[in-house]
């Protein structure tokens, strides 16, 4: 069986996951619209070496730069020329992949619909939703990031039976191993470690102003320092807000960390903490339970039901609530023996969301939508696709 998935650009965790499904599918096609990262840090080079068959439509472009019209007449053509038997869409908001959509129908080929958006990652208006369900109810099958992105595919219009979870997963044993094996870095220990974009919805001036709180939560215990690894639009406010505070020798920017950098990063770190106000799911977090860090997470982050078992690997938190925060990154610097069964735990649970729950997760969503009766789609929604593959 012939199975063709889409991407902006293959980084590092989508070579990790499409690595594993190959073993069960080896006419694997994954194509991506270019080899270039909008984050420089994650750009991928495979040499030559995967087990999957790597299609890049522009190679060294930028895809910002090459206008939508072209990058679906691309995707296309490569439909038209290799006609596999299951098409994938990660995600269905660009217009490449609702062509991909559309082409599906018209060949009476299944579809599956990889996804990790939540109900409540967004504002959410009658149009939108209307529109949504129109579109996601056309694929076969769902591969869900989590518990909450599942309940959002059935009520998108997949039946419940086709829905599977799997999808936001990274290579656990490459950060357990690459964190064993690292070395000490520069930046003083013990320390909380974030790992993000500078953008507002990643709220770091908000974390900053709760790590400052910390500070002042603490009497005997010397508190930890904070490191923040990541660039981006908001870098201004950062460093604003860390210097408002006086926190100029205690809040270490890093900068971006490419992923052979990143373990050594969580390897040194004592606890992780991911404070976005809105998150479809947070990789960075599967990042560092597999590097055996106890987490302190936003109940706004898609992984949060998931991942995190309140005090037992750590702690969710309202990101609006600066001082439920800083309380939290209290009571997991205070005890160490805490903080140490907490890591262990990260790593037992994150076991189970590795590759191989991917691959499974995703051939099993291929088997379903391949057996399933298919929902032919009327003038309305022919419409619709072709509104918005053209946007």
């Amino acid at each position: 069986m012939k199975v063709a998935a889409f991407l902006n650009n293959i980084v590092p965790y989508h070579d990790a996951r499409w690595r594993e499904f190959s073993h069960l599918y080896p006419s694997c096609h994954l194509v991506e619209i270019s080899n270039r990262d909008e984050f420089r840090s994650l750009e991928f080079t495979d040499g030559g070496e995967s087990t999957y068959r790597r299609h890049t439509l522009f190679p060294g472009k930028i895809k910002a730069d090459l206008g939508g019209a072209k990058v679906v007449r691309a995707v296309e053509q490569w439909l038209n020329k290799e006609h596999p038997d299951v098409v994938v869409l990660n995600g269905w908001s660009f217009p490449y992949n609702l062509r991909a959509l559309a082409w599906s129908q018209r060949k009476g080929v299944p579809c599956v619909v990889c996804s990790e958006s939540n109900e409540f990652d967004e504002p959410r208006s009658f149009l939108k939703e209307f529109l949504k369900r129109r579109i996601v109810s056309l694929c076969s099958a769902g591969l869900a990031g989590g518990t909450p992105q599942a309940e959002y595919l059935v009520k998108l219009g997949i039946p419940k039976e086709r829905v599977f979870l799997g999808y936001d997963v990274v290579d656990s044993e490459f950060f357990q191993i690459k964190a064993s094996e690292a070395k000490k870095t520069e930046i003083p220990d013990p320390y909380f470690f974030a790992c993000a974009r500078f953008s507002k919805k990643k709220n770091l001036p908000g974390l900053i102003r709760a790590y400052a709180e910390y500070r002042k939560g603490l009497d005997a215990v010397p508190p930890y320092e904070l490191v923040i690894a990541g660039e981006g639009e908001e870098r201004g406010d950062i460093e604003r807000t860390i210097r408002e505070l006086g926190l100029g020798t205690h809040v270490h920017l890093v900068g971006s960390k490419g992923y052979e950098e990143l373990p050594a990063f969580y390897a040194n770190a004592s606890a992780f903490i991911h404070a976005s106000t809105t998150e479809q799911w947070g990789l960075v977090v599967n990042e560092a339970m597999a590097s055996g860090l106890p987490v302190l997470v936003s109940n706004r982050c898609g992984c949060a039901a998931d991942l995190v078992r309140e005090g037992e690997n750590g702690w969710t938190f309202d990101p609006a609530d600066e001082e439920k925060l800083a309380l939290l990154m209290v009571k997991i610097s205070v005890d160490e023996s805490l903080r140490i069964a907490m890591g262990r735990k990260s790593r037992e649970i994150i076991k189970a969301w590795g590759p191989s729950r991917f691959a499974s997760g995703l051939g099993s969503a291929i088997q379903s939508a391949c057996i399933a009766s298919k929902r032919r789609s009327h003038l309305l929604d022919r419409l619709i696709l072709w509104l918005m593959s053209h946007r």
